[in-house]
């Protein structure tokens, strides 16, 4: 059995019972121009001439930019010239499944609608639009009755998509919102084929013992369902791994009864030894599988497979209030990030993967979903890497509108109640086995009533939901849940960096679930790629003008508050380039405070911090806020701070007390380390050097200050900079840490808080960073070829100057010989300050197969060197303070130069 829109059906599959098979793709067309009636169009042979194409998991508009309808609406304003009109009304779905042996029972199983549709399968409609509604609803329809032998069509109308006014999803203030409003089907329809007896449901409820971790008591569940009308005994079997076990059940005509196997009964599921689930760099993602078989008459009549970890999750609030997560009875800091799918819900295997990949990359260890709870293979994913994650439901619109005041979101009417427990429901049943999921937010900014939540704590509790449940991701609570022990204070635009250290507001303290400041300019590359020539003029040039890249909202429109700093920091910029390289540096030195601040305050006695997620780990589209990262996974300042930031064993300077701490990440305590500071004037006079030997610090999280730098240091200049050196027992670096600073603090008006900043009253003068003399940086680079389809590009980077003045910030790109950057690309170190006669080594290493058959080569550029291009397998092609190459050369690299 094969399904699609024009399906094969090979031979060796007819016969398969039982089966599950996704439908391959669709054909779609508006309704306003099918004048054909719902019974023509789900018909089998129905001429859906002038159709679009679409994939199994798609939007209207995700059909239509593949089929080149639009011009690309990451670029410039296009997005504004889709006619938001086409989407008023609602669009056929339409695919055909083939089927061989009516024999078997055939059913139809989803979910995925935005925001609802009528189904109708071979002419007859099989459910209507009040019934399929909501994006996280689950339904299976029994179509058996109308299922032939050969080709079957099945036809989704589906409705436009409100998501103030229907319980979907939205986008806030993240991203201009798709003219489509993701109306589709974003998840896998299943066609399922099987016998007499269904099993649904199947899944593991584990109980580790904590904290020896010595043994885990497993129960199996199932829903063992007879769908024939007479009485049948079915057998159902299961094994994980070596472990096997079987009952027999008997159930009369449609009947369900719920089949479990817990360890009393079972003695083999209480497990000696487990392989037990840790998070990365806590342990293993050590995985387990369930395969169940329903039987009758010695025959198999389904079958069901669960993967799932053993692992234990608390979250209990601490003292001062906040919630502290521990996992195996470990308490850990959680360090995250808030998670965009792509704006047009366009499922990408590959593209999900490198941006978790970059979430290990960054020391991240957990992923904020709100809304937008992505399909099952992210959750997949994120098991096998060991990345925790917070699925729950979006603010600011129908989930939250009966309880929000007047912010946005209808309120609720009777037919939503049972959509929201539905909901929860399927998606408590699909996560529940994820060992990365670590809780469900059922409220976002506002918590549940209490009738709203106890429709979601009982859909939850009936799902065995293993996992901590929390009211909301602001400083709320909920009558049955409690105290949400987060805060979501913001800010979510512009602060200077040592706004993190300060216990109030968005300081590092407790658990704050959505935080950043703001803005983040993409590199150059990227910008060139998503902004038309004028636009990237106003960009630099006009802070108050509205930013159509950054957001829809009013308070977000411009960069006036961003530039405003950026100017009274750094100096006005000069022109685009000079104001993307300030950017970077401001990025660098912001993200990094406020992931160190978070660290360095998470062992402390009074009000510890305990979690921080950073809005926004990613962005939906081609923005100028909120990520660490951009939509073509280019990395500049805020990625490569968060990447210092979180190394494992760490060395850092304190924006508040002066204080230089070392912040161990690993499980191991650690002694005998060497930690120094140097600062230095813009000249590059050295003004101050201590030195700590014998220095230890715990495990997890752990701290100690090594020393504190004086409030006042003799000749020191307005602008200086700090170098943090940390070496281990054999004298070898083990962490390195550049900050450019200032004897003027940047001051902030607290009295004047805003929800989304703290107002700035005067800023740190690091103008003086202009005067820095050019630095030489000479680089060579070698590339050798992994064994599965990786290669590595090995890069040392020498500042060979006779001065004193470092090299700073020094970037390097992966480029092919046209000087497009490869992307994804992941390196070992990046942005890194080299002082006269210093040498670094970093790695870069990427899919062999985006260099396209080209060479690699290096750009090398930074804060006060000129930019260059390097051969990865050579000498520099120019390694001076003065560009020297061919005009042919000279005039490609022009586009990247760094004044």
């Amino acid at each position: 059995m094969t399904t699609g829109a024009s399906p094969a059906t090979p031979s060796h599959q007819r016969t398969v019972a039982p089966a599950s098979t996704p439908l391959s793709g669709y054909a779609i067309q508006s309704t306003a121009k099918v004048t054909d009636s719902a019974a023509a169009v789900s018909s089998p042979g129905y001429p859906a001439k002038g159709w679009y194409p679409a994939g199994p998991r798609s939007t209207v508009l995700a059909a239509l930019l593949a089929s080149g309808t639009y011009a690309d609406p990451f670029y410039s304003t296009n997005q504004k010239n889709i006619p938001t009109a086409d989407f008023a009304v609602p669009w056929w779905f339409r695919s055909d499944f083939t089927v061989a042996d009516t024999s078997s029972r055939t059913y139809l199983d989803f979910s995925g609608v935005i925001s609802a549709a009528d189904v109708f399968v071979n002419g007859q409609q099989i459910a209507g639009k009040d019934a399929v509604t909501g994006a996280y609803t689950r339904h299976e329809l029994d179509i058996s009755s109308v299922v032939r032998s050969g080709t079957n069509t099945v036809a989704f109308r589906v409705q436009p998509n409100h998501p103030t006014k229907n319980l979907t999803m939205g986008w806030i203030d993240w991203l201009q919102p798709p003219p489509d409003e993701n109306m589709g089907i974003v998840r896998d329809v299943l066609v399922r084929r099987g016998g007499p007896v269904a099993l649904r449901d199947a899944h593991v409820v584990t109980s580790l013992a904590v904290p020896s971790l010595a043994t885990a008591d497993l129960t199996v569940k199932a829903q063992a369902r007879n769908d024939s009308a007479s009485t049948v005994t079915a057998t159902v079997s299961g094994t994980i791994g070596a472990v096997s076990f079987s009952q027999d059940v008997t159930l009369a005509a449609h009947e369900t009864k719920t089949v479990s196997f817990a360890p009393a009964a079972y003695p083999q599921l209480h497990l000696a030894s487990p392989r037990v689930w840790w998070p990365a760099g806590m342990g293993d993602q050590a995985l387990y599988g369930l395969d169940l078989t329903a039987s009758v008459s010695g025959a198999a009549s389904d079958t069901a497979h669960e993967s799932f970890g053993i692992r234990d999750v608390k979250a209990p609030l601490n003292a001062d209030g906040a919630r502290q997560y521990s996992v195996n009875g470990r308490p850990l800091l959680i360090k995250g990030g808030g998670w965009s799918p792509d704006e047009y819900l366009r499922w990408d295997r590959t593209y999900v993967e490198d941006r978790l990949t970059y979430a290990l990359d960054l020391g991240l260890n957990t992923i904020r979903l709100e809304g937008h709870i992505e399909p099952d293979e992210f959750f997949d994913l994120a098991d096998r890497y060991g990345i925790l994650t917070l699925p729950g439901w979006e603010c600011c619109d129908k989930w939250e509108g009966q309880v929000n005041g007047s912010e946005a979101g209808e309120k609720w009417t009777a037919a939503d109640y049972p959509v929201a427990k539905a909901s929860m429901a399927a998606e408590a049943a699909r996560l529940r086995d994820h060992p990365s999921v670590i809780s469900f937010l059922i409220g976002s900014d506002f918590a549940p009533d209490r009738t709203i939540e106890k429709n979601y704590v009982d859909a939850l509790r009936a799902a065995d939901w293993p996992n901590p449940v929390v009211a909301a991701v602001s400083d709320n609570s909920a009558p049955i849940s409690g105290s949400s022990g987060m805060r979501m204070t913001g800010p979510y635009d512009w602060v200077p960096p040592n706004y993190w250290y300060n216990k109030q507001e968005g300081g590092a303290t407790g658990f704050n679930s959505e935080t950043s400041a703001g803005p983040d300019i993409p590199t150059l590359d990227t910008l060139r790629r998503m902004m038309s020539p004028a636009e990237l003029d106003t960009l630099w040039k006009s802070p108050s003008a509205k930013q159509y890249h950054r957001s829809p909202s009013s308070v977000f429109a411009t960069l006036s508050l961003y530039d405003a700093a950026l100017t009274g920091r750094y100096g006005p910029p000069s022109g685009l380039d000079d104001y993307v390289r300030k950017a970077q540096l401001a990025q660098y030195e912001n993200v990094r405070a406020q992931y160190e601040a978070y660290a360095r305050n998470a062992k402390d006695a009074s009000k510890p911090a305990t979690g921080v997620v950073y809005w926004m780990f990613n962005s939906g589209w081609t923005s100028l806020h909120w990520q660490l990262m951009d939509r073509y996974l280019d990395q500049g300042g805020a990625y490569f701070g968060a990447k210092k930031a979180n190394e494992p064993l760490h060395i850092q300077y304190s924006y508040d007390d002066r204080s230089v701490t070392v912040v161990n990440g690993r499980h191991a305590p650690v002694s005998g380390l060497t930690a120094r500071v140097t600062l230095f004037n813009t000249d590059g006079s050295q003004k101050y050097d201590k030195t700590a030997t014998g220095v230890a610090v715990g495990g997890d999280g752990a701290k100690t200050s090594a020393f504190t730098v004086p409030a006042s240091v003799s000749g020191l200049s307005t602008t200086y900079l700090a170098r943090l050196l940390l070496t281990d027992a054999t004298g070898k670096e083990v962490s390195r840490n550049v900050y450019w600073l200032s004897t003027k603090a940047d001051v902030l008006d607290y009295e004047h808080t805003d929800w989304y900043y703290t107002p700035t009253t005067a800023y740190a003068d690091l103008k003086g960073l202009g005067a820095l003399a050019r630095a030489t940086v000479t680089a060579t680079g070698t590339t050798g070829a992994g064994a599965d389809g990786t290669s590595t590009t090995t890069v040392t980077l020498s500042n060979t100057g006779t001065g004193r003045t470092p090299a700073l910030l020094t970037d390097v790109h992966l480029v092919d010989t046209n000087g497009v950057p490869v992307l994804p690309v992941q390196w070992s170190d990046n942005q890194v300050t080299l002082w006269p006669g210093e040498t670094t080594t970093l790695t870069a290493t990427y899919r062999t197969l985006d260099l396209h058959g080209s060479a690699p080569r290096l750009r090398v550029s930074g804060w006060n060197t000129p930019t260059v291009t390097v051969s990865a397998a050579g000498q520099a092609l120019a390694s001076t303070g003065h560009t020297a190459a061919s005009s042919k050369s000279r005039a490609h690299r022009e586009v990247f130069r760094t004044p």
